[in-house]
């Protein structure tokens, strides 16, 4: 049987026809659907549209199939919680065309296992990962929102054959192998999404599409910002103690935070820019193993602010800076040690900056083991 059309147009109408296609599909049958890249395949995650799909696409029944979601947050009834890195790059990217493929340990399997009754969890996980895409297209989070369960969508097209882009190239391959095609007129970009790896080490791409390897680390990166009245003594600790604490919980030397994704800066509030860290706080970095004499201050500034993605000032007046000249910074924006403020320990004897140290160390450390990596 020739696969029926409905014609989106941008009108009223079009949320019935996505309610009819939703309800083939939660009948078990077979919708293409257009998405911002190419058209889909929409499937419900179970046994026997699965294994039609698999008929339709030539494929092995192990092959893995990518799980489609209509809005952000539902990631997370799908993996544990994830890294900040991932979770950047989620806020940053979806909607839209990636592919992020996550990967999950034994424990979390296992979890999810119980969850999903045996049809879905198959379907979905594959050697400990699982492949996840949010499409940025009106109706498909429209048909993907009206499912009854979860929904995996390949490219619409037969074995070897390139992805359709429109609905007339859907009905050229596929016209008797599908239930319904949503006809919206060409796809926006018209080529596959990039797919990418995320797991300790990173994010690896493993397909370009859309986005590039370097588009993807621009997206990622996490920014912290220590903050402090002249960016000459606490803040230039704080940023060195926060990059020696944070590459050993990353694994890896303080040199390749940023090859990692992870920049650590610091800033004063006072308008003074390219003065050196302190001889005072030299030393007392110098005996905990890190080396600030490289440090430039530079002050505090609205892009600055809005670049970083955690910001920690030394007393609650840096804090209060912050807040008041980027209100919408007060989310990201907190002391460094909690409810305790760290006194500045200009003009005197080293022994205080010592002390200093030590205080901003504990809170760095403590910090650290907060970040979910």
């Amino acid at each position: 049987m020739v696969a029926k059309v409905l014609k989106l147009s941008g009108q009223k109408e079009d949320a019935e026809f996505v309610r009819e296609a939703a309800d083939v599909l939660n009948a078990g049958g077979l919708v293409a659907f257009p998405t911002e890249t190419v058209y889909g395949i929409a499937c419900r995650a179970q046994r026997a549209p699965l294994s039609r799909l698999d008929r339709v696409k030539g494929r092995a029944a192990h092959k893995h199939y990518t799980l489609h979601l209509a809005q952000i947050d539902e990631y997370h009834r799908y993996v544990p919680p994830v890294g900040l890195r991932a979770e950047k790059l989620i806020r940053h990217a979806w909607p839209g065309p990636l592919t992020l493929v996550f990967e999950l340990g034994s424990a979390a399997l296992r979890e999810k296992k119980r969850q999903f009754d045996r049809q879905a969890f198959e379907a979905l996980y594959k050697d400990h990962t699982i492949g996840i895409r949010c499409p940025d297209h009106p109706a498909a989070s429209l048909l993907l929102g009206s499912a009854d369960g979860p929904v995996v969508a390949p490219s619409a097209n037969l074995a070897g054959r390139e992805p359709a882009t429109d609905a007339d190239q859907v009905l050229s391959q596929l016209s008797d192998s599908v239930d319904l095609v949503l006809d919206a007129g060409p796809c926006k970009y018209g080529t596959n999404s990039t797919v990418a790896r995320i797991g300790q080490r990173g994010v690896e791409v493993l397909r370009e599409g859309i986005y590039s390897q370097a588009q993807l680390q621009e997206m990622s990166p996490v920014t912290f910002l220590l903050l402090c009245t002249g960016n000459t003594c606490r803040s230039p600790m704080a940023e060195g103690l926060l990059r020696k604490h944070l590459a050993e919980k990353v694994g890896c030397s303080v040199d390749e935070l940023a090859k990692m994704g992870y920049k650590v800066l610091s800033a004063g509030t006072m308008q003074m820019s390219g003065m050196p860290a302190s001889t005072e706080a030299v030393a007392a970095c110098q005996r905990k193993g890190v080396d600030i004499r490289d440090h430039a201050s530079q002050r505090l500034t609205p892009l600055l602010v809005e670049a970083s993605d955690f910001i920690f000032g030394m007393t609650r007046s840096h804090v209060e800076q912050v807040t008041f000249s980027s209100p919408d910074a007060g989310s990201k924006c907190s002391l460094l040690a909690g409810d305790r403020e760290i006194p500045d320990p200009i003009g005197r004897p080293q022994e205080y900056f010592d002390n200093c140290a030590n205080i901003i160390e504990a809170a760095v450390k403590a910090r650290v083991r907060e970040l979910r990596i």
